[in-house]
């Protein structure tokens, strides 16, 4: 069944400074969006607001039909929108097995067996059986991010949020987590990613939205947003290209 996330209007100001002014952006089932702008934009406080870390002064969060504007972020969780920090989100003393059933367990929908095969298939899914009993903190980047991944993925959620999934990883790394991006939609799992690193982001989304001094410029497709001479002036540059 498709679902729509959808943020209208989101304001946000500190110390009477206008952060964020006013962004609209919606995210559907199955696809992969990415919010972009220059440093102090206001696309982090944006994704924040969506995801729940940071209240927001106007504007509604809606998922489907349900508001969750004043939802707290594991309420959000609840409803079914995840969220991945840039910062390592792991047990870093626990297995990989031991970090992705403490959310399984969670979970009142599944028995002891039904989670245990949801582990399986998601251990299997996401290439890490050998590693399986290694724990959070001998694990490379890559490994991390998947095991993370992974982990997001047994709470069942309809949406996920990547914050800077790009950041600090080897090309090798890259690579891989654009094919777990590509994977997330292929289950019809809505994605939203904010990333430093424009170029990645605009490969791996098929629509972007774009933030400077708090309002969105534009949006579109990658080509929309390339061929856009306001977004190259003040956050590209003449030549860009992917």
């Amino acid at each position: 069944m498709t679902a729509t996330l959808k943020a209208q209007n989101l304001a946000k100001a500190y110390k009477g400074r206008k952060v964020v002014k006013s962004v609209s952006l919606t995210v559907n089932s199955g696809q992969v969006v990415g919010l972009l702008g220059p440093n102090g934009a206001g696309k982090t406080t944006s994704f924040y607001m969506i995801v729940g870390l940071v209240p927001s002064d106007a504007g509604t969060v809606t998922l489907d039909d349900q508001d969750l504007t004043l939802l707290p972020m594991h309420e959000r969780a609840r409803q079914g929108i995840g969220y991945l920090p840039q910062e390592a989100s792991i047990f870093r003393k626990l297995t990989v097995f031991e970090n992705i059933m403490s959310i399984l367990q969670i979970r009142k929908d599944l028995n002891n067996e039904q989670r245990l095969e949801k582990l399986e298939s998601l251990v299997e899914e996401f290439n890490i059986g050998h590693i399986v009993e290694n724990t959070g903190q001998s694990l490379s980047g890559g490994e991390r991010r998947r095991v993370e991944i992974a982990r997001a993925l047994a709470a069942d959620p309809k949406f996920i949020l990547l914050d800077e999934p790009f950041a600090g990883v080897d090309p090798i790394s890259v690579s891989d987590i654009k094919k777990i991006i590509l994977q997330l939609k292929n289950r019809g799992i809505g994605v939203l990613i904010t990333d430093h690193n424009v170029r990645e982001t605009l490969d791996v989304c098929e629509h972007a939205y774009i933030v400077s001094h708090g309002e969105l410029i534009a949006e579109g497709d990658s080509d929309k947003v390339l061929s856009n001479q306001h977004v190259r002036d003040v956050y590209l540059g003449e030549k860009f290209t992917l």
